[in-house]
C-alpha cells in the first residue's frame, strides 16, 4: 500500500501548484509516507505534532469533539493538505484525522522543510504561497459554510 510517486501526487495538489519537475522532486524527497486503514487516527486533537500532511489517496475524516460528541467538519479528498496552521507555527491540532477508507499519506516534517532555505530559497517561496492559498481556501470556504447555515437558521437570504 505504500507505493505511490510522490512527486504526481504534488502535480495535483494545491501544495504543487507552482513546482516545476524538479522542485517537486526535491520536495518529494523531503516527504514521507504514512499508510492508513480504514478507521485508523492519523492525528489525535490536541497533539503538538507540527506534520503537514497531503492526502494521496483514500478519503479522511476531518473530526472534532464537541461536548461528549465527535462530529465530522469535513471529508479530504486526494490532494488536499491538512496541518498547514501547526506546520506554521506549532499550535497544538484543532480536529484530528481518521481514515475513512484505507488511505495512503504523504507527511513533511518543519526541520526537513527549513533545511531547504538556504539550498532552495524559490521552493520554499512557492510552497509558502500555496500553504496561504490553501488556509485562505479553507477560511473562505468555512465563511461561506457559516453565512448559510445563519441564513438557514433565520431564515433569510434563500429559499428554505
Amino acid at each position: 500500500m505504500n507505493e505511490v510517486n510522490k512527486s504526481d501526487v504534488l502535480a495535483g495538489s494545491k501544495l504543487g501548484t507552482e513546482l516545476d519537475e524538479t522542485e517537486r522532486a526535491l520536495l518529494a524527497e523531503k516527504m514521507g509516507v504514512i499508510s492508513l486503514a480504514t478507521s485508523e487516527t492519523l492525528i489525535r486533537e490536541g497533539e503538538d505534532r507540527r506534520t503537514l500532511f497531503l492526502l494521496a489517496s483514500g478519503r479522511l475524516c476531518v473530526c472534532k469533539r464537541v461536548g461528549d460528541a465527535e462530529e465530522a467538519v469535513y471529508q479530504m479528498r486526494p490532494g488536499e493538505t491538512a496541518g498547514t496552521r501547526a506546520f506554521i507555527d506549532g499550535s497544538p491540532r484543532k480536529a484530528e484525522l481518521r481514515a475513512d477508507t484505507d488511505s495512503i499519506v504523504l507527511t513533511l516534517e518543519p526541520a526537513d522543510f527549513e533545511a531547504l532555505v538556504d539550498s532552495q530559497p524559490r521552493l520554499v517561496y512557492k510552497v509558502m504561497r500555496a500553504i496561504f492559498r490553501i488556509t485562505h481556501g479553507n477560511l473562505m470556504r468555512m465563511n461561506l459554510e457559516t453565512a448559510e447555515m445563519r441564513n438557514y437558521m433565520l431564515r433569510s437570504g434563500g429559499r428554505y
